[in-house]
């Protein structure tokens, strides 16, 4: 079910209604072309939310909190650089500066925050995005009801609507003009610690900051206190560069990430050429350009981008190799690829993803043993549960190659028991079938394949037209191999060579020399191509 429009015709809280009630799992992303915030579903419970440029990052939120102190978060930062993937929160519960039920508690205040002050958006657009996921590598999960949020944020933004009469930006500033505590006047814990800040140098989002508090009880505290003739309005700060503190770099930084984390990608690389354009070399724009050009096909783009890093950016040594070695693998530089992979995996001993890139490169390297053995060990290292669809898919072809096809055949059966549709298992394991003679068996996974799907296999066509071609039905084969072709027309040079036999056989003299001469093309070394395309070539 996808999703979009503009938060001028629907209100946000109507979108995550209905993403809720529908029990929905995905991202629903959140921008104005200068914000950027996003709420994720599971089953639709709000799990994750974050807003771009919000001081709500969690080590933040833990120190002004009172929750752990600044050393704390210094010393759990640097174990979290030496760690790798491990996230702070893990490694704070770790060191006992908070217990788990205290870090669960901020997560639940950190989520919450993000999806009230979304809440409160009028203008800009929306998007839902069915099926995505957070990185659980990279943030903590919660799992909230929509109820209880969308009550208490329709009454934050009915208060808001009185508090901004008075204090219509976060950029004013106030100071006491006379003292409540003087007059012996009963405060609320909010109104205690804003008091001793309240010195005419802060503005209201400086206050909500250093008194770790977020900006709605910030706000609240402060109108309060307006309200009642003890404060008085001093000034205004204006922002620099028309957004606080940051430069326009980091927030088109943010904003370029942000937006490929959401599956934004043509907003993400707009943000992030701009990001270039001021400095050529910065680090994680670079790296985030050359995942958008891993996304689209280009992989030699994506290796320009990785050795144009001014030094290591987004995601460390690690992140950057796991990269490199796949542009490596698409350009078919599988030797430098699987080095690569090797020199990551010292970095990272307990990524399992690592074995299985390295037995698919092993693999295609046309080193079948090597790769069967690899992709038994990434077998060993995850849980039969987790194992992906692609273990299965490559696993049936390296069995099968290594001389194991019975095995090749076992596995593919129960890849599809959990991946009933996966049409590259369907297809590996109907060739392997049929390369031992099981031709019905073979066509049946085949024709299944076309069917499972919403994206038709152009290998599953071939395959058929192969069947069709070797009994004699050329009609059917032909059939087939046209709509392999217009999947994919590089798919391989046999496939235009049976079309040219069969355009000969149809008279058709000038398709054939069009087709056998593509055979060439994509393989000068198919004999058989240039032997049929010189006899049908008028003499010179």
């Amino acid at each position: 079910m996808a999703i979009e429009g503009s938060l001028a015709d629907v209100g946000l809280a109507d979108i995550c209604q209905l993403v809720s009630l529908a029990r929905k799992t995905g991202c629903l992303t959140v921008t104005d072309r200068s914000n950027f915030g996003y709420i994720y579903f599971e089953d639709g419970r709000v799990v994750y939310a974050s807003v771009l440029n919000r001081p709500d990052r969690l080590g933040e939120l833990l120190v002004k909190g009172g929750a752990i102190s600044g050393d704390e978060l210094s010393r759990a930062v640097e174990m979290q650089g030496k760690e790798g993937q491990k996230r702070l929160g893990e490694i704070l519960v770790e060191m006992g500066a908070l217990s788990r039920e205290e870090l669960e508690k901020w997560i639940i205040t950190q989520i919450e925050e993000a999806v009230f002050h979304l809440f409160s958006w009028t203008k800009g657009s929306f998007h839902f995005n069915p099926g995505e996921r957070p990185d659980e590598d990279q943030v903590f999960l919660a799992s909230l009801n929509l109820d209880g949020l969308l009550m208490e944020g329709a009454r934050r933004v009915d208060e808001w609507s009185q508090i901004e009469k008075d204090i219509p930006s976060l950029d004013l500033i106030f100071a006491v003009g006379r003292d409540p505590r003087a007059e012996g006047v009963d405060l609320t814990r909010m109104q205690e610690k804003l008091l001793p800040l309240l010195d005419g140098s802060r503005t209201v989002r400086e206050l909500a900051r250093d008194a770790g508090l977020v900006e709605f009880e910030t706000g609240k505290a402060v109108y309060e206190l307006l309200r009642a003739g003890y404060l008085q309005e001093v000034g205004k700060r204006a922002a620099e560069d028309g957004e606080g503190d940051e430069s326009v770099l980091q927030r088109g930084l943010a904003l370029g990430t942000a937006f490929y984390k959401a599956g934004m990608l043509e907003d993400a690389a707009l943000e992030l050429r701009a990001v270039l354009e001021e400095d050529q070399g910065e680090p994680t724009a670079r790296f985030f350009m050359g995942l958008l050009a891993l996304r689209s096909g280009d992989p030699e783009g994506a290796l320009e981008h990785f050795d144009a890093m001014s030094e290591i950016g987004a995601g460390g040594w690690y992140a950057v190799l796991r990269n490199r070695a796949l542009a490596l693998e698409q350009l078919g530089r599988l030797d430098e690829a699987i080095q690569l992979l090797k020199e990551a995996a010292t970095i990272n001993k307990n990524d399992p993803d690592l074995t299985l890139a390295r037995g698919i490169a092993e693999l295609k390297s046309g080193d079948a043993r090597k790769a069967w053995a690899t992709l038994m060990e990434y077998r060993n290292r995850v849980e039969r549960e987790s194992l992906p669809p692609m273990f299965y898919a490559f696993a049936v072809l390296a069995a099968a190659m290594a001389g194991h096809s019975e095995e090749a055949i076992t596995l593919g059966r129960e890849g599809l028991r959990v991946y009933s549709a996966e049409t590259s298992i369907l297809v590996n394991t109907g060739a392997v079938l049929d390369h031992q003679g099981d031709h019905r068996a073979a066509e049946q996974y085949f024709l299944r394949a076309l069917s499972a799907g919403s994206e038709v296999p152009p290998q599953a066509h071939k395959n058929l037209g192969d069947q069709a071609f070797r009994r004699g039905d050329h009609a059917s084969a032909k059939t087939h191999y046209e709509e392999a072709v217009k999947l994919n027309p590089d798919l391989g040079d046999d496939i235009f060579l049976r079309l040219g036999r069969i355009a000969v056989e149809e008279a058709d003299k000038n398709l054939a020399l069009i087709l056998l001469q593509r055979a060439v093309e994509l393989n000068p070394r198919n004999q058989e191509a240039r032997i049929r395309l010189k006899n049908l070539s008028p003499p010179s």
